[in-house]
């Protein structure tokens, strides 16, 4: 029998904890929970878990550092709860590597689906017996999504679940057009709580990683989206 995924609650407020973990652990994940972003950073080394839900406002150090300390070593999804709402916020979380963001107070039902898709993006990057298929390559880039690995410029380049995703579906349809909207419903996969910045915040990301070839780049399509240019 496959061990359980294993769930690590961040947030200070002990009755949503609970709730949470609750609902996950009926869906017969294994989940624990700390209360601050130290204990976060500590447990983390220990409990690896395959996802993390991780709340902003925290006690000493809060969850965007605890974002940015883990996503420097570690590919580990990451869905970030929080009360504030604005915009900024939402983008200054993906920015940093979150492969998610709810709103409180949110439905737990929804929260239980956002985390088997966000585990279900993320899957085929632990799964040996992939199939070794899905592989698209141009001069000095090569992506393949079977095992969830970049190489730029004879260079292994790491990026989240879902960065990936993103230039993998662009690079395999060559000089075609998408929106913002179609990018969004091909890579999240469920209608996305938020607006159509989150495919601008991944394609940044993609941009500082991957840099302009003379071949082919990501391109603007300046008032509809985005596409991979082949020249």
């Amino acid at each position: 029998m496959p061990s359980k995924q294993k769930i690590l609650i961040v947030d200070d407020d002990a009755n949503i904890a609970e709730l949470i973990s609750l609902y996950l652990t009926k869906e017969f994940y294994e989940v624990q929970i700390v209360e601050d972003g130290e204990q976060a950073l500590q447990v983390f080394n220990t409990f690896r878990p395959n996802l993390i839900l991780l709340d902003l406002m925290l006690p000493g150090i809060d969850g965007y550092q605890v974002c940015r300390d883990i996503r420097s070593r570690s590919d580990v999804p990451i869905i970030m709860l929080s009360a504030k709402g604005e915009v900024f916020d939402k983008v200054l979380g993906l920015e940093l590597g979150a492969d998610d963001y709810m709103i409180k107070p949110f439905d737990s039902k929804e929260l239980v689906a956002r985390v088997k898709a966000v585990l279900r993006r993320f899957q085929p990057a632990r799964t040996d017996s992939a199939p070794a298929s899905k592989v698209v390559q141009y001069p000095d880039l090569i992506i393949n999504q079977s095992n969830y690995s970049v190489v730029y410029r004879d260079k292994t380049v790491d990026m989240p679940p879902k960065e990936l995703e993103l230039l993998y579906f662009l690079a395999s349809s060559p000089n075609q057009v998408f929106t913002r909207e179609q990018l969004l419903d091909h890579i999240w996969g469920y209608e996305y709580i938020g607006d159509t910045r989150t495919v601008d915040v991944h394609i940044k990301r993609l941009r500082e990683k991957i840099k302009d070839h003379e071949a082919w780049r990501l391109a603007t399509v300046w008032g509809i989206g985005y596409k991979f240019e082949v020249k």
